[in-house]
């Protein structure tokens, strides 16, 4: 795979940045993974893995439709399991859901509900924060740090008699930041004698650090510590809708008693074969450090600062008005994130294949150089 250097050594000035070598797909990779067509309307907004599912996971996908007759709940148990030696916790410990965000609501509505408080970063992934407080809970946010980072010293002060969660996401959306390894287990250790700390690991796959900690580790010692995993992710399986949380089973079992939609039994079985489609798993990851590096080239040259991210998005000083550059990027046929209060200049762009990646440049260079 082309590096960085060799891509920007092949470039003739910035101009050259759009001609630049692709690491070219083979028709086996095309076929095995799944790239997007170019359309009309390039989404580059909901930080989504455009390769999947991959042709191991359709395959699975399609053989499961005999099985479209019966309700998910055998089905989900046998995902359950497979999760739990994945984690090595007991199958108690496993909730599969539709998609994590229906963790992330119903964790919100068990323990904050009808007066409850949530303290939380921000900006944030917003889901169990707006469905918390439509059934009573109140928020005690927290603005991030001079580096888009948890503050996590101010969120320990805050924690009360009142407070029912923390929630972290980590690495966090939209920022992209990560908390120290160090800081994130004392902060969780520490916490979760005081309240319950919730952990959303959605893109904790992109994470590069050697041996960064999930806090999975943290439910093993019985902590009160819940996490919430994706296939929407690094697996490619957005539409589908299935996710998972990880929690002690006292815990676990209070959750599930409030679980509303579940799966469904084709999303169930598509995740069980992600998990075995490591080809899959490495490929994604490789074309999301690619995609990274092009865009952070792109940025560097305009001199529009961003954050080191570890995820599959990047979260740039856009110095426009994200109200303004979004319709103006809409025109140029990419759809970029949306507006994340209380950094309206600021842009939070998903990685999308090389290709699209390539037009979302284009359209950046029109505006902002002309």
């Amino acid at each position: 795979m082309q590096t960085r250097r060799d891509w920007l050594r092949s470039s003739l000035g910035i101009g050259g940045m759009l001609l630049a070598p692709h690491s070219i797909l083979s028709a086996q990779e095309k076929e095995a993974f799944n790239p997007r067509s170019l359309e009309p309307i390039i989404r580059l907004s909901s930080n989504e893995n455009p390769y999947g599912p991959s042709k191991r996971v359709q395959e699975r996908i399609k053989d499961s439709f005999v099985h479209g007759c019966r309700y998910p709940y055998a089905y989900s148990d046998d995902l359950a399991a497979i999760l739990a030696k994945k984690h090595g916790v007991a199958p108690e410990s496993i909730i599969v859901t539709g998609g994590s965000t229906e963790g992330l609501k119903i964790a919100g509505l068990t323990f904050a509900s009808n007066g409850g408080e949530i303290i939380s970063g921000e900006p944030t992934f917003l889901a169990m924060m707006d469905y918390a407080k439509q059934w009573g809970a109140t928020i005690n946010w927290v603005p991030v740090g001079a580096d888009k980072g948890y503050d996590l010293d101010e969120i320990e002060k805050r924690i009360s008699s009142k407070t029912k969660l923390v929630f972290l996401c980590n690495p966090n959306n939209p920022t992209g930041t990560l908390v120290s390894a160090d800081k994130l287990v004392d902060f969780c250790a520490s916490a979760s004698k005081k309240t319950i700390v919730f952990s959303d690991e959605a893109y904790y796959d992109f994470i590069e650090t050697p041996n960064y900690p999930s806090m999975v580790d943290a439910v093993k010692r019985g902590d009160d510590v819940i996490v919430s995993k994706t296939f929407s992710k690094v697996y490619g399986l957005a539409g589908l809708r299935v996710g998972y949380l990880i929690a002690k089973p006292e815990l676990a079992a209070k959750i599930r008693k409030n679980i509303v939609a579940m799966s469904n039994v084709l999303a169930i079985e598509a995740a069980k074969e992600a998990l075995e489609d490591e080809a899959f798993y490495q490929f994604s990851l490789a074309q999301n450090r690619e995609a990274k590096s092009r865009i952070y080239t792109l940025l560097d040259h305009l001199k529009l600062e961003y954050v080191p991210s570890h995820t599959n998005f990047v979260f740039f000083h856009s110095q426009k008005d994200i109200r303004t550059l979004g319709p103006m990027m809409l025109e140029k046929g990419v759809r970029i994130g949306r507006p994340f209060p209380p950094f309206y200049d600021w842009c939070r762009i998903s990685t999308g294949t090389l290709e699209e990646v390539d037009v979302f440049i284009k359209g950046m260079l029109e505006i902002y150089e002309g």
